[in-house]
């Protein structure tokens, strides 16, 4: 069976810390200092990665840009070539890839390998739709304009930014990198990865994919390390030209000191659940446990918030109760449902939030159970506005059900967070669930079914502290260019067949 480090990958591997990439070569840190990286499950470090210094970052910065300006010429048929090459060597390489997210993230097994085989359909479906949209420029006449005649002809076309620098978060490391890396790439940028510390050695691993599918030198950089040694040097680097952030409350620090740079980001949510009482009760007892409880929680379209109306409350919490109490608890590699959570100090983030909603009298409808970083699912009802959970996103397996006794109680609830990324309404009425959607102030609403961001090329944006810009492949392209016009002045107008 392939590991992790071995194999194709052992070049990537130096004794016990793994390489990081710059110039198309696997390079030792001369900081001498290695980040270690904690298995959520045994708590003890699994891998290490190197501490890049600024120093490094420089240097890679500097040969991003020459090789940018390379391959901005490089035929848009061979960018796409080497795309479609990059996502099949990463589909191949799917088990050693999965198993670092088991080992890193505590992501359950499958959930692993479907997460690396839908990053190689990404980067694929990337250079389908790369082609296309950059294969098309505008021709804008000037006579369509009051007081002129046709004398201009306006050819514009979208060309690359430069380098683009992507942070992905630790939840997917691997698919919310590549929804950065093709889109840049195809648009003829390079490309500078600082991924996530957990997550790291799965996105060093996925970086190689790329290495093998032959890229230019320099193009494509990995730098790991301390967020405080190099997170601001980056972000804050003359050298970037776009910065796309997956992540929490550190994309609103990085949107304040970044200055005149494109920024693409997403910021979590507080994702609402809005159960009208003619819903089908079965279909949103099964959505409320895939969509709260699924990868425990650590998603940022999970159902953080459930608003229902009180006439169908008692029912739903009782389906959901029987499913939770399905649900199989304990280690990834066991494909468990509810594996422990990312780090100890969320597990101790999200105990907060719990002994905050028991002090103010929430009912609990498990009893609250954590073994190290693992979390037993928990559904809290009668939940009120003046606890944390109501408001705050807990990135773990707890779900607040807050009873509502009107359909605008609960768009108001919604409204009245500060993070805006998706929603979701069950109802049967189709008046009301478009209603309801048009009142939601979210980026996306799901209509009878919890929120999601794929399939991957639908457009995925948040509103207020939830993001800015918006992603899906054809959007991230779009955004990871810029608009160059030429304009052709002809001596005397000119009408074609006139």
């Amino acid at each position: 069976m392939a590991v992790a480090g071995t194999g194709v990958f052992a070049e990537i591997l130096e004794g016990e810390v793994y390489r990081y990439y710059a110039d198309g070569e696997w390079r030792v840190s001369a900081s001498g200092k290695s980040v270690a990286i904690v298995n959520p499950t045994t708590r003890h470090t699994q891998y290490r990665v190197q501490a890049c210094t600024q120093e490094e970052v420089n240097k890679v910065m500097e040969t991003a840009k020459v090789a940018q300006k390379a391959w901005a010429r490089t035929p848009l048929w061979k960018r796409a070539e080497l795309l479609h090459k990059a996502a099949a060597i990463l589909k191949e390489h799917k088990t050693p890839i999965a198993e670092c997210l088991v080992k890193e993230i505590a992501k359950p097994a499958k959930d692993a390998i479907s997460e690396v085989v839908r990053s190689g359909d990404l980067v694929s479906y990337t250079a389908e739709e790369g082609v296309r949209i950059l294969g098309e420029g505008k021709l804008l006449v000037s006579d369509s304009f009051p007081g002129n005649e046709r004398n201009k002809y306006c050819l514009s076309s979208k060309v690359p930014l430069g380098v683009v620098l992507a942070i992905p978060p630790f939840n997917y490391p691997v698919n919310l990198a590549v929804s950065k890396i093709g889109p840049a790439l195809i648009a003829g940028n390079a490309l500078v990865l600082k991924p996530p510390t957990q997550g790291a050695v799965a996105a060093l691993h996925m970086v190689h994919c790329f290495h093998l599918a032959g890229f230019p030198k320099g193009l494509i950089n990995c730098v790991t390390g301390k967020g405080s040694e190099i997170g601001d040097f980056l972000t804050m680097h003359p050298g970037v030209n776009c910065i796309s952030f997956t992540g929490g409350d550190t994309g609103i620090a990085i949107s304040k000191k970044a200055g005149m740079v494109p920024l693409q980001m997403e910021l979590g949510g507080k994702d609402a659940c809005i159960v009208l009482e003619d819903a089908d009760l079965d279909l949103v007892a099964a959505n409320i446990v895939k969509g709260g409880f699924s990868y425990s929680g650590q998603r940022c379209t999970a159902v953080k918030v459930v608003l229902i109306m009180e006439s169908v409350a008692d029912i739903v919490v009782e389906k959901v109760k029987a499913k939770l109490a399905k649900l199989t608890v304990g280690p990834p590699e066991a494909d468990s449902d509810i594996t422990p959570v990312v780090t100890e100090s969320s597990a101790n983030f999200i105990e907060g939030l719990v002994m905050d909603a028991k002090e103010k009298g929430a009912t609990f409808c498990q009893e609250y159970r954590r073994e190290g970083n693992l979390i037993w699912p928990l559904l809290l009802d009668h939940v009120r506005p003046d606890m944390r959970i109501a408001w705050e996103e807990p990135f773990g397996p707890v779900l607040p059900v807050i009873r509502i006794n009107s359909v605008e109680e609960g768009i108001h609830h919604c409204n009245a967070s500060n993070f805006g990324l998706q929603g979701c309404v069950f109802t049967k009425d189709i008046n009301k669930a478009i209603m309801i959607s048009d009142a939601m102030e979210t980026g996306t609403v799901q209509i009878n079914s919890a929120p999601a961001r794929g399939p991957d090329h639908f457009p995925f944006q948040g509103l207020k502290d939830s993001g800015i810009g918006s992603q899906g492949i054809t959007n991230s392209i779009n955004m990871m260019t810029k608009v160059k016009s030429t304009v052709i002045n002809l001596p005397s107008p000119s009408y074609t067949m006139g």
